[in-house]
């Protein structure tokens, strides 16, 4: 299960992020890069799923693939919380990581231009982020219909 998991997460490119506050829920899709058991993306610091993962130290996390009939149906659901990355290694190895898995982003800039965490930050109005898990599960239909398992990665 941990290879199917590692595989699905490797293979999309889209999470959607959620978090509530005040009785009121929030959902957002982000682009993500997956290493040391987190999820890398970048955000603008004044975003609602920004701002509550934050304030409230909890968030959630789904992965899925595209499914035309039940059988089809995979993903993963997640528990967990989220921190901006600030450590200057960290940040130059996930861009380095988010530019090769998004190699359109670098349209964005001037072709002399350092693509660093200042010019994501100028260019976006963004901050790295990273969604740590502390609980995956992995639902896979083709098993069998709703199977859901806890799965490490």
């Amino acid at each position: 299960l941990r290879t199917l998991a590692k595989n699905l997460i490797e293979g999309q490119s889209t999470m959607t992020l959620a978090t509530a506050q005040k009785n009121a829920a929030w959902a957002a899709p982000v682009y993500y890069v997956f290493f040391k058991s987190s999820f890398y993306f970048f955000s603008d610091p004044g975003s609602r799923h920004i701002e509550e993962s934050l304030a409230g130290c909890l968030a959630s996390a789904a992965i899925h693939s595209d499914a035309y009939s039940w059988k089809e149906i995979r993903g993963v659901q997640m528990s967990g919380s989220i921190d901006m990355v600030s450590r200057k290694l960290e940040v130059v190895e996930t861009i380095g990581k988010y530019l090769k898995k998004f190699d359109f982003t670098q349209d964005f800039f001037s072709k002399d231009q350092a693509l660093d965490m200042d010019a994501f930050a100028k260019r976006f109005h963004v901050r790295l982020y990273k969604f740590k898990p502390s609980i995956i599960y992995y639902l896979d239909n083709s098993i069998r219909f709703g199977f859901r398992e806890a799965v490490d990665i």
